[in-house]
């Protein structure tokens, strides 16, 4: 009998990792600035194509961000090119740009209700301002996302329709986005409604390259995603040991994990030597933090598993 090569599943999508955004929104611990941009540098040395670096929300109301700009200030302009910004407002990406940002993730909730206890208006009014903070980002030579939190369900509303997504993703003030992501905020989602919102997205909306932000509140973080880049996703999300939730949003729980969604995809520049080093990333880094890692892969790394190459001796954790 010939021995056969194993199958590897690699489709034509690249990850981003939101772990210094949307990883450290509830943690208890900030991070000092030089510890981000180490991170951020790890992670781009590492192969890791694009990274967000944080945000720019109220720091009175999420104090893990409130040193953002310090971080992009700190990044050189190569660096830049690969790392995200998130935005709310024309002013934020005003602010973002001022201080070298040239990516910016321009985030609205499809129900009204969590986008006035996220970003304190109405969807339509976030959706109003639109056009001033493209041309803000189009002023730096920029690139700009239309963010839609809650694409599936609210945890104020309840589920949320496909037209109501599908109404914004196609409203023209949303038009001067090169890319669309779809957030599972509350990791409510199943494969089946993934699947249907993205072809839809694709089918019915202004071409544009979709994003999928997955939680993995009831443990669908992984499949919603492979689900999504099945159906034409061409990034998603992901966070170091699926760190985070949305501190505006009652029932979020971490990120589909990064270490889980590579694992998985298995892209080219990922190598066991890289996802050790990947790993004992991770570890340093939630042990400051005080969090637990929810990644499975993680734990199979650190399994007795020796003869599987991907299960790595990572040794003591590092710190970046």
């Amino acid at each position: 009998m010939t021995a056969t090569a194993p199958l590897t599943f690699r489709p034509q999508a690249t990850l981003r990792d939101v772990t210094l955004r949307d990883g450290l929104q509830l943690t208890g611990k900030p991070l000092p600035t030089d510890r981000k941009v180490a991170v951020v540098r790890k992670l781009l040395a590492l192969g890791v194509p694009a990274v967000e670096v944080g945000s720019l929300a109220r720091p009175d109301l999420v104090p893990s961000m409130a040193n953002t700009l310090d971080v992009v200030e700190r990044l050189t302009p190569e660096e830049l090119a690969r790392c995200w910004v998130w935005v709310a407002t024309p002013r934020h990406v005003e602010k973002a740009a001022a201080a070298g940002a040239v990516n910016f993730q321009y985030c609205l909730s499809a129900s009204d209700a969590h986008n006035q206890a996220n970003i304190g208006r109405t969807t339509e009014a976030s959706l109003a301002a639109m056009p001033e903070a493209v041309a803000h980002a189009a002023a730096v030579g920029g690139r700009i996302q239309l963010c839609i939190a809650t694409s599936f369900t609210c945890p104020f509303e309840g589920a949320v329709p496909e037209e109501r997504v599908l109404a914004i993703a196609a409203d023209e003030r949303a038009h001067g986005a090169e890319d669309i992501v779809l957030c599972d905020t509350l990791g409510q989602a199943v494969p089946a409604q993934v699947t249907s919102l993205v072809e839809k997205v694709a089918a019915r909306t202004p071409p544009r390259r979709i994003v999928y932000h997955g939680h993995d509140t009831w443990g669908l973080g992984v499949a919603n995603s492979l689900a999504a880049v099945a159906a034409g996703a061409a990034e998603v999300d992901g966070s170091l040991g699926g760190l985070g939730g949305c501190p505006f949003a009652p029932g979020a729980s971490g990120n589909a994990a990064t270490e889980d969604l590579l694992f998985a995809l298995r892209p080219d520049w990922l190598t066991p030597e890289v996802f050790a080093a990947l790993v004992r990333l991770t570890d340093g880094l939630l042990a400051d933090l005080d969090e637990p890692n929810r990644s499975r892969a993680v734990q199979g790394a650190h399994s007795s598993a020796t003869a599987f190459p991907w299960a790595a001796a990572v040794g003591v954790p590092e710190r970046a």
